[in-house]
């Protein structure tokens, strides 16, 4: 009787780890994005990516600035993290990702007109990411401003 309560209890907490593991699905609008940078406050700026480094087929040129959105604890670790590289994943809004057009460096990009028709943006023109994780890139950190 003991050997199947111990399995059971095995196999729960099994299916609760799993459950824990699982991302959230990705709104229709949206897509997951993992970039490289360094955050300052709630503010991150995206690094360039080297040819080695994991990430999304999503390319969001080298010093964009992206408003991050998430819950406290995490962001508070991210701060505790500023000087040093990180990888943050999150999810960001489709028509905040780039659409084509030319990066001029030194995060200038020069696309097609806004998906509003030139009118002001909620927020500015800011993006937003709503961040899921992050992980700090061993070795790199983050150069002085």
């Amino acid at each position: 009787m003991n050997r199947i309560v111990a399995v059971a209890a095995a196999c729960a907490f099994a299916a609760t780890a799993a459950l824990a593991q699982e991302t959230k699905p990705v709104p229709k609008d949206s897509a997951r994005v993992s970039v490289p940078g360094c955050s300052k406050g709630y503010i991150f700026t995206v690094a360039s990516r080297s040819v080695n480094e994991a990430g999304t087929n999503v390319d969001i040129a080298e010093g964009t600035h992206l408003r991050m959105n998430g819950p406290r604890k995490l962001i508070n670790e991210i701060k505790a993290h500023e000087g040093q590289m990180i990888q943050l994943t999150g999810v960001m809004k489709k028509d905040q990702l780039p659409t084509g057009g030319v990066n001029l460096g030194g995060g200038v990009h020069v696309g097609a007109a806004s998906p509003v028709g030139g009118m002001a943006q909620p927020g500015g023109g800011q993006n937003f990411i709503d961040v899921e994780g992050y992980s700090v890139i061993p070795d790199k950190s983050c150069p002085s401003r």
